[in-house]
């Protein structure tokens, strides 16, 4: 007997960018955590946001991570 998946609330650009800022401008990590991405979530923890070139990336990649990580919640994908 299979159960209907729960459709999952999206996440909130706005929301990631302010994780983002209070992360100390990424470098924490925040977003990724917010976004479900845990793996990376550490790694921009213990690497300081991958030496800082990780944050700049995040500063323009976010809106697509965020784009990505919803439609993969729409159809079930965690």
């Amino acid at each position: 007997m299979s159960y209907p998946r729960r459709a999952l609330k999206p996440k909130s650009l706005g929301v990631a960018y302010v994780f983002w800022i209070f992360g100390l401008f990424g470098i924490a990590g925040l977003q990724h955590f917010y976004l479900g991405k845990f793996g990376r979530g550490i790694l921009w923890l213990l690497t300081v946001g991958v030496f800082g070139i990780g944050t700049i990336v995040d500063l323009f990649t976010l809106p697509s991570q965020t784009k990505t990580v919803n439609a993969r919640r729409a159809v079930g994908i965690r």
